[in-house]
């Protein structure tokens, strides 16, 4: 264990154990963030998400530096789309619906050029990379047994979309009893007015699911702290 360190932050100053705590990066994919992938093709603007990048460029490379143990996500589906309920695999334009050729292959389905990361941010070799079905990361997935692997106790939470699966899955965590923190500038949605109140719903009556910081403030924290003794592996489970 290492020394306590705290971060300024909404509603109050959240603290964190380095050596407990995970970054994670939710569904920085190529589907959602480049021009002509799934997200666009719902009429959305690809630009407000792609704000997101540089700032969670320098936290990921802040936590990797300070041993905190980096884990993604990625939203998708097998290719036979047995794990897409109707009610998902309906929406949207009924030309460009989950599993329909897109610009980047198969819209959200695993294996895809479209499903994967998106080059800026691309995983490093060993870090855990969850595939999920759903908005949340807890979802039909095996992030609870990786947190439980790793002792973590503390989410620094970052990625797409703020209102659709970075809310879901801070609501499942605060469920289960992880301390959330999410980071502003480093979560984004389509939608600024989403994003302004996404963010306050989750700092809202003294922090009623975590609480919220820029990214600033979090590699300042993780910089002043001391060396993790045992850093969480990264090795993939």
């Amino acid at each position: 264990m290492t020394a306590v360190q705290h971060i300024p932050a909404q509603p109050t100053d959240f603290s964190f154990d380095p050596g407990t705590t995970a970054l994670v990066v939710i569904d920085m994919q190529r589907d959602f963030l480049l021009p002509g992938g799934f997200g666009e093709s719902l009429g959305n603007d690809v630009a407000q998400l792609r704000k997101v990048i540089g700032p969670l460029a320098n936290l990921m490379a802040a936590a990797r530096a300070a041993g905190i143990a980096v884990i993604h996500t990625r939203e998708g589906h097998l290719p036979d789309l047995s794990d897409c309920p109707p009610a998902k695999l309906l929406r949207g334009s009924p030309s460009q619906r989950i599993g329909d050729p897109g610009k980047y292959g198969r819209l959200l389905v695993r294996g895809e050029y479209g499903h994967d990361i998106i080059d800026e941010l691309a995983p490093l070799p060993g870090e855990v990379v969850i595939d999920k079905p759903g908005k949340g990361a807890f979802y039909a997935t095996e992030l609870a047994q990786v947190l439980a692997q790793k002792s973590i106790g503390s989410l620094l939470v970052t990625g797409v979309t703020t209102e659709v699966c970075v809310h879901t899955t801070v609501r499942e965590a605060n469920d289960r009893g992880y301390e959330c923190l999410v980071v502003s500038d480093c979560v984004g949605s389509y939608f600024p007015e989403f994003q302004r109140v996404g963010l306050e719903m989750i700092a809202a009556q003294g922090g009623i699911f975590g609480w919220v910081a820029d990214s600033a403030a979090v590699i300042d924290a993780l910089a002043a702290a001391p060396p993790i003794t045992h850093a969480p592996s990264n090795t993939p489970v």
